[in-house]
């Protein structure tokens, strides 16, 4: 296999398992909507989530980044999956939940519009477009990290109940190989080592895997000691807790 079919090949892998990530969320969603009631449920994360991706997707364009390809693909499917979060939220929100969500929706807008002016009309090649848009993706690169390991937030919980049923073990083993395939992928592509960027992206993924790694430890020890009949209400709670993007 040719380095050029390596890097397509676990890019193509990455590209699953951050779909995968994307669609975890569902479940919760999906009882809103049965329930017409957004409960206690905050759109926060997702809001991040979305402008995460937004930029990621610029970041990728061919006009601004040649080689970003794959940030184009995954995110632009994790901005669609994001949209239609946000949509349901709003549908079912009440007046100041819907009030304070836009808000936020504006700022998110109007901040987005200030970076693709500045970028588009501002600077004239691809390599000064995208070392602009590198340095403020450097905060996605660490919305990424603080999204990997906001499930280990359920660590207290587990350790003191001595269960795993508050855990979703698909959700960490999806975080983990996520994380640990889009690290491969910066390791073995020459533009992302080359990149100061592309080294930040690898930092924000590798963090990834070893927090997936250590919520699959924490499982596989809870659950050889202790009690895990898993509860649908507290699993979705968690599920709540992490949106990747990549």
């Amino acid at each position: 296999m040719t380095s050029a079919s390596l890097i397509n090949t676990v890019g193509a892998i990455g590209n699953v398992i951050s779909f995968v990530l994307f669609f975890s969320p569902a479940p919760t969603f999906y009882k809103i909507i049965k329930k017409k009631d957004v409960e206690e449920f905050k759109p926060d994360p997702y809001l991040v989530t979305l402008l995460n991706c937004a930029i990621w997707v610029f970041y990728g364009m061919p006009y601004v980044q040649p080689h970003g390809i794959y940030f184009v693909i995954v995110d632009g499917a994790g901005f669609v999956f994001q949209f239609v979060y946000l949509t349901i939220f709003y549908v079912y929100a009440n007046n100041k939940g819907r009030k304070k969500f836009l808000l936020y929706l504006l700022i998110e807008v109007i901040f987005f519009a200030v970076i693709v002016v500045i970028t588009m009309l501002a600077l004239h090649d691809t390599t000064k477009r995208s070392s602009v848009v590198g340095i403020l993706g450097i905060l996605c690169a660490i919305f990424n990290a603080l999204m990997y390991v906001s499930p280990l937030t359920i660590m207290t919980k587990v350790r003191k109940t001595k269960s795993v049923k508050y855990m979703p073990f698909c959700l960490s083993l999806a975080i983990f190989l996520d994380g640990l395939v889009w690290t491969i992928n910066a390791l073995i592509t020459p533009f992302a080592l080359t990149h100061a960027f592309g080294i930040y992206v690898m930092i924000s993924t590798s963090i990834g895997a070893i927090s997936g790694l250590v919520q699959l430890i924490l499982y596989a020890y809870y659950w050889c000691m202790g009690e895990n009949n898993v509860d649908d209400d507290d699993a979705e709670h968690v599920l709540n807790l992490a949106v990747v993007s990549v």
